[in-house]
């Protein structure tokens, strides 16, 4: 599935409703029943999450009848969903409100990703930030976009040239707990060692060329395929650690991007312990 720019003027528009809607008269507003706890004390969903996944979700089988939707919540019901990506010729995933532990903390450091897909293989993506209404793009065949709260665009190209000594994301705590201390080993060797618990601004960041790296482990497609791709289309690597391409149907491993290949096998030959 080819998506054209009036498609992503239609994903913009319905990802914007949604969070004029459902998130933004959210924020800062919840009260303690707003918010649930899922699989851990600092793993959350809001009447933000829920409410602003059915209605993109309701918007996007509007305009794509055929195609498979699903978001983060859904799939948190029901792991099975994730079990059709790989047959699903055209299917959407959404993340309703990435970073949902900073959003009911009152930090403005969230947002809204969806990507599209294609026998799990990323065709769209994009990555919305409600707070100041603009979004960064990607289509498998066209570059990856910064789109402007005014309605401006502008193609992002990262620069291959790196930060001096590497700065970039990595998500220690998400890692078991035997790899832990080798990853903490490695954080002295780079310039800075960052990780904002949201992977639409990470992903951001990393498509405009403010950081050098991010290491993406427990992979799930409402975090990862957007980002991946856009970061891709950017001019970046986004390939797994083990060298393989990434899917969203995988759930193992990790997914590393970099800026250029020559960083990309530089934090690969650092991060060799986590696929030994």
């Amino acid at each position: 599935m080819t998506y054209t720019s009036q498609d992503t003027a239609q994903f913009l528009s319905i990802l914007r409703t949604a969070a004029q809607d459902e998130i933004l008269p959210r924020f800062r507003s919840l009260a303690a029943g707003d918010i649930a706890v899922k699989t851990a004390h600092d793993d959350l969903v809001t009447q933000a999450d829920t409410r602003a996944e059915r209605a993109i979700t309701t918007a996007l089988r509007s305009a794509y009848p055929s195609a498979l939707v699903m978001g983060e919540e859904a799939i948190s019901d029901d792991p099975a969903l994730r079990d059709a990506l790989p047959d699903a010729a055209q299917a959407f995933v959404i993340d309703p409100v990435d970073g949902t532990w900073n959003f009911a903390s009152g930090m403005a450091i969230y947002g809204v990703i969806l990507a599209a897909m294609s026998h799990a293989k990323p065709t769209f993506g994009a990555l919305y930030d409600p707070s100041f209404d603009d979004a960064i793009t990607a289509t498998a065949d066209g570059p990856a976009l910064y789109h402007a709260a005014d309605g401006s665009e502008r193609v992002l190209t990262m620069d291959p040239a790196p930060t001096p000594g590497l700065t970039g994301f990595l998500p220690l705590a998400l890692l078991p707990e035997e790899k832990r201390a080798p990853m903490a080993a490695t954080f002295p060797g780079f310039n800075r060692v960052l990780n904002l618990r949201c992977s639409c601004h990470e992903f951001r960041l990393m498509a405009q060329g403010h950081v050098d790296f991010m290491l993406s482990y427990r992979l799930t497609p409402w975090d990862h395929a957007a980002g991946a791709l856009i970061v891709a289309q950017a001019g970046g690597v986004a390939r797994m650690l083990d060298g393989g391409a990434y899917r969203a149907d995988l759930r193992d491993g990790a997914l590393l991007c970099a800026r250029s290949e020559d960083v990309w096998q530089d934090v690969a030959a650092r991060m060799s312990f986590l696929t030994a």
